[in-house]
C-alpha cells in the first residue's frame, strides 16, 4: 500500500463516498488509488470529474451542507489547488464539513521556485479550521486523522498539503481506526437562565431574530414565541428550517429582506437573538439584547450583548420557558398586520395581473417555480437577484432545502452546488436557480451535469445585467456602468450539450416550460427572459438610499434619456414598501 492508497482507505471508512476535482500530475497517485476502490457501487469512492475546481469545491460544499458529513475535493499542485480557495472560503463560512487535498510539487523542490510552485499550507490558512502539509510517511495517517476530525468537530474545512512523490511512496505506518464521535450539548448554568428569563420578563414586548443555529431547536424556539406573543424574523440560513407552519413569522430583514421583520425588532424592547451572527448591524436595533450561540466566539460582535449565551439554542430555551411569565399579544399582532400588508401590497405585487407583461417578471417566474417543484426539492441559488427571488417566493415546508453562498457572496456557486446536491442525493429533485451572470461565470459545469446526466434542472433568469450591482450603484448615486452584457441563448448552448431545453419569452408559458423540464429524467435548462429593470427593494429604505438613487436616476436621464428611467420606474414603483 502506498500513501495514497492508505489515505484514500481512511476516507473510505470515514464513510466519503465520492472526491470533486479534476486529475493532474502531483494528484495523480490518489486519483489512481479512487480508481483502485471499485468506486462508491462497490463500497469505494467515485471520482467526480469538474471542469473547474472551483466547482469542485462549491459541490463538496453543497453535499456537506445537505448531509451533515465529511465531503472531499482535490486539486493538482500550484494552479489546480488555488482553483479550490473561493468554493473553500464559501464553504468554511458556512461550516461545511470539507476535505481539500491539494496536492504539491516534489518534496525536494519545495522552496526553490520549481514549476508551479506555490505554498498550499500557507494559502488557505485564513478559509480553514485545518491547514497542514505532509512531509513524511510516518506522519501522514494521523495527519488524515487530524483533519478529518477538525473538520467534523468545528465545522468547516480542513486543508491537507500532499507532495506528490510523497504520495506515491510506500505507506510506514498502520491505518488508524476511524472513530465516529457524537457532538456534546452545550447547556448553560442555572444563573445564565435565570438571567435570560429575567430580561424576557422585564420586557414589555419582545421579538426574535433566528438564525442556522436553530436547526435543532425550531420546536423549543415557537414555544418561546408562543409565550411571549414575539414575533419570529429569521436569516436567509434559516429560512427553511423556522418560516413554515410558523404563525409568528414576520420574514426576513438585511439587503434580501422582506415583510415586518426589521419593524418588530426595532418595536421591541428586548430582541432575542438565537443561532444568528447577522452581519448587517445597521439593521439591528440598538434595545436590550440577548444572544445565544453555541459558538461563543460570535457573541456581541454585530451589536451590544446584555446578556451573553454561549450554550446550545435548545435546550437553553429549553429551561429558560418554566421561568418565562406569558405576555398579551398586542405587539405581535400589530406586527403580524403589516406583515401581512407588506407581503400582499409589496412582495405579492409583482406576481398579480402580469400573465400579459413584457419583459417578464422574474418575481413571477420564483412563484410558479415554487408552485411546481416537488416538496422536497432542494434549491441552489445564485448570489445577487436570484437570492431575493428565492428568498421571498420558495415556500418552505420542512422538506425542502435552500442553500446558497449566503455569507461569503460568491458568484458562479448555484450550478456546481446543484452538481453536488444531486450526487449526494440521488431522486430527489434538484433545481439551480441561476443568474446569467452566475452561470455563464462556471459555464464549463453545464459539461458536468451533462457528463454525468444529472437529473437538475436549472432555471437561468437571463436579463443580460448584473442586478445587484446596479442596484448598489444606483443607490450609492452612481448611474448604473459595466452591469450590462450582450444577450446570449444559454438554451441553445445547453442543447447543443444534450440538455432538454426550453426558452421561455412570455410568461404565459412559464409554467408549461417549468414543468416539462422538472419532468425530464435529466439534465435540463429553462431559459427566461426576464425584466433587466426589476430591482429588490429592500425593507426598510433610508433617506439615504432615496437621495442615492434619486440622484443616479437624474444621471441616467442625463446621460440615456428619460426613457430608461421611466422604465425602470414603472418596472419597481409597486413593489416598495408602503
Amino acid at each position: 500500500m502506498n500513501i495514497a492508497e492508505q489515505i484514500v482507505s481512511q476516507l473510505v471508512e470515514a464513510g466519503v463516498s465520492r472526491i470533486y476535482g479534476i486529475v493532474g500530475d502531483s494528484l495523480n497517485p490518489v486519483v489512481d488509488a479512487v480508481r483502485r476502490t471499485g468506486g462508491a457501487a462497490n463500497g469505494g469512492i467515485d471520482w467526480i470529474h469538474v471542469r473547474h475546481e472551483e466547482a469542485a469545491a462549491f459541490a463538496a460544499a453543497a453535499e456537506a451542507q445537505l448531509t451533515g458529513k465529511l465531503a472531499v475535493c482535490a486539486g493538482s499542485c500550484g494552479p489546480g489547488n488555488l482553483h479550490l480557495i473561493n468554493g473553500l472560503y464559501d464553504a468554511n463560512r458556512s461550516h461545511a464539513p470539507v476535505l481539500a487535498i491539494a496536492s504539491h510539487i516534489p518534496t525536494p523542490q519545495i522552496g526553490m521556485g520549481y514549476f508551479q510552485e506555490t505554498h498550499p499550507d500557507r494559502l488557505f490558512l485564513e478559509c480553514s479550521v485545518f491547514c497542514e502539509m505532509a512531509s513524511a510517511a510516518e506522519q501522514v495517517p494521523r495527519l488524515v486523522g487530524s483533519a478529518i476530525r477538525h473538520a467534523e468537530a468545528l465545522r468547516g474545512v480542513s486543508v491537507l498539503t500532499l507532495p506528490g512523490d510523497l504520495a506515491d511512496g510506500d505507506a510506514t505506518q498502520p491505518t488508524p481506526p476511524y472513530l465516529a464521535v457524537d457532538r456534546p450539548t452545550l447547556t448553560p448554568g442555572d444563573d445564565v437562565v435565570r438571567q435570560v428569563a429575567t430580561a424576557i420578563n422585564q420586557a414589555s414586548t419582545v421579538a426574535i431574530f433566528v438564525g442556522a443555529g436553530v436547526e435543532d431547536a425550531r420546536e423549543e424556539v415557537l414555544a418561546l414565541a408562543e409565550r411571549v406573543k414575539a414575533p419570529v424574523g429569521h436569516s436567509l440560513r434559516a429560512k427553511d428550517l423556522i418560516q413554515y407552519d410558523n404563525p409568528y413569522d414576520v420574514g426576513m430583514t438585511g439587503l434580501l429582506g422582506y415583510g415586518a421583520a426589521a419593524e418588530g425588532m426595532k418595536g421591541a424592547d428586548l430582541l432575542i437573538l438565537l443561532g444568528t451572527d447577522f452581519p448587517y448591524d445597521q439593521f439591528l436595533p440598538d434595545v436590550t439584547t440577548v444572544q445565544i450561540d453555541a459558538h461563543g466566539e460570535v457573541l456581541g460582535r454585530r451589536t451590544e450583548v446584555t446578556v451573553p449565551v454561549h450554550a446550545d439554542v435548545a435546550p437553553t430555551l429549553a429551561a429558560v420557558l418554566p421561568l418565562v411569565e406569558a405576555k398579551s399579544g398586542t405587539f405581535l399582532e400589530k406586527t403580524l398586520e403589516r406583515h401581512d400588508k407588506l407581503m400582499t401590497k409589496a412582495v405579492g405585487a409583482y406576481t398579480k395581473n402580469v400573465e400579459d407583461t413584457t419583459p417578464i417578471h422574474p418575481e413571477y417566474v420564483a412563484s410558479i417555480l415554487d408552485e411546481v417543484a416537488a416538496d422536497d426539492a432542494v434549491f441552489t441559488a445564485d448570489t445577487g437577484m436570484c437570492n431575493v427571488w428565492t428568498a421571498r417566493y420558495v415556500t418552505p415546508n420542512g422538506r425542502r432545502r435552500l442553500i446558497g453562498s449566503f455569507l461569503h457572496g460568491s458568484m458562479a456557486n448555484a450550478l456546481p452546488q446543484a452538481i453536488g446536491a444531486s450526487l449526494s442525493h440521488p431522486g430527489r429533485q434538484v433545481i439551480s436557480v441561476s443568474g446569467d451572470g452566475g452561470l455563464s461565470m462556471l459555464l464549463g459545469e453545464l459539461i458536468t451535469a451533462a457528463a454525468y446526466d444529472l437529473p437538475i434542472t436549472i432555471v437561468v433568469f437571463n436579463n443580460s445585467t448584473l442586478g445587484m450591482v446596479k442596484l448598489e450603484m444606483l443607490v450609492d448615486g452612481l448611474p448604473d456602468f459595466g452591469v450590462d452584457v450582450p444577450g446570449v441563448d444559454y438554451a441553445g448552448m445547453a442543447a447543443a450539450l444534450g440538455f432538454h431545453t426550453e426558452r421561455v419569452d412570455h410568461p404565459r408559458g412559464i409554467r408549461e416550460a417549468l414543468t416539462s423540464a422538472l419532468a425530464h429524467q435529466g439534465p435540463a435548462l429553462v431559459d427566461v427572459r426576464t425584466d433587466p429593470m426589476a430591482l429588490s427593494i429592500p425593507p426598510e429604505i433610508t433617506g439615504e438610499q432615496v437621495l442615492g438613487f434619486a440622484t443616479a436616476m437624474s444621471r441616467v436621464v442625463l446621460n440615456r434619456g428619460a426613457g430608461e428611467a421611466v422604465a425602470m420606474a414603472r418596472s419597481n414603483l409597486r413593489n416598495i414598501p408602503r
